[in-house]
């Protein structure tokens, strides 16, 4: 396969926590403006930031590189005000999207791993 980049393993890596946060979120309320209000809280970057820190002590050292190398990543210019948060959110984004393309088991596990701290 084809080597991506960081930057679009995070893209990639955004929807596909999207699309698995709306799977939860559907079975909460049938009211769209709640859904979305729901959804919104747990895929923000804060939260995405929470839940690196809450998935390390379970990664590889490939994976922990990985993360290391996503944080490090250029940052937009409107981003700038939450610096810190916005890498983290990058680096697990990254990291989805990595899973994603080269480990489909270790992304389940992972996401499974996440559902602890999803409350709605």
């Amino acid at each position: 396969m084809e080597e991506i980049n960081l930057r679009n393993y995070a893209y990639i890596g955004d929807a596909i926590w999207e699309l698995f946060i709306r799977e939860k979120t559907i079975l909460q309320t049938n009211n769209a403006k709640k859904l979305h209000q729901i959804t919104t809280n747990l895929v923000k970057t804060n939260f995405q930031s929470e839940l690196l820190h809450y998935i390390e002590p379970n990664l590889t050292e490939e994976e922990k590189e990985l993360t290391r190398r996503a944080r490090n990543l250029p940052i937009p210019v409107g981003r700038r005000n939450i610096q810190t948060e916005y890498r983290q959110a990058t680096a697990f984004e990254t990291l989805i999207g990595w899973w994603h393309f080269n480990d489909k088991n270790r992304l389940n596990e992972i996401l499974k791993l996440t559902e602890d701290k999803i409350t709605f």
